[in-house]
């Protein structure tokens, strides 16, 4: 942190009778410090301060990332001294490579939102669940007395299940051969199913947003194995 100090030339008379003192007092009175500092901020946004603009070059040149062009120095000025928050370099470089990581997981976020599928102008912004696809729809199977009417996805015993979209939870009880089943109604005449659940954590009524948990795979209903129908 630097301190620019202004000084103005002022003419008295010689006449004029002072002194040491009262010189120094006038000056303490008139004295306007400016500190100066350096933003490091990650899309115009700041994410540290350092002291010197050698320091603020330095965390730029070591900081190897891709999304580097994003960050940018930017020279302060204040006279409160409260405003200046200044970090050691070391911690400075943990924080902007940490916001830069987190960065880059929301670009990626985001392109896997961009990339689901749009149903009746109703975006589906997450994928319920990982896993395998056990039974797809309009298959035959010995354990249904139909063709599927689902897609099943198998995967471990409890694992999360999270809604695709906004909506507003309309069925979330045991209902037969879908054992456990969750309906979410996300307008525009989409709805979703979740069966075979084994715990269900939403009630009719609740709205819901896209990407929360409203269940927990199971083996409810007519199903053979840990599976989660949509």
């Amino acid at each position: 942190m630097k301190e620019t100090t202004e000084y103005k030339l002022k003419l008295i008379e010689r006449t004029f009778n002072t002194n040491e003192a009262e010189v120094i007092d006038q000056v303490k009175q008139n004295l306007i410090v400016t500190y100066k500092y350096y933003e490091i901020a990650l899309n115009n946004k700041e994410v540290e301060a350092v002291n010197t603009l050698e320091e603020a070059e330095e965390l730029l040149n070591t900081i190897n990332n891709l999304n580097q062009e994003n960050l940018s120095i930017i020279e302060k000025y204040t006279q409160n001294i409260e405003d200046v928050k200044t970090t050691k370099i070391e911690i400075a470089k943990k924080e902007i490579q940490g916001k830069l990581e987190q960065k880059i997981e929301e670009e990626k976020l985001q392109a896997q939102i961009d990339s689901m599928p749009t149903i009746q102008g109703i975006k589906l912004a997450c994928n319920p669940i990982s896993g395998t696809i056990s039974s797809r729809y309009g298959e035959s199977s010995s354990i249904r007395k139909s063709t599927h009417t689902g897609l099943d996805i198998a995967t471990k015993n409890g694992s999360p299940i999270k809604v695709v979209a906004d909506g507003v939870v309309t069925y979330a009880s045991y209902n037969g051969s879908y054992g456990n089943l969750v309906k979410v109604n996300h307008g525009n005449g989409v709805e979703t199913w979740y069966a075979h659940t084994s715990k269900m954590y939403v009630s009719v009524g609740q709205q819901v947003t896209a990407g929360e948990t409203i269940a927990a795979v199971g083996t409810t209903g007519n199903s053979t194995r840990s599976t989660f129908t949509l």
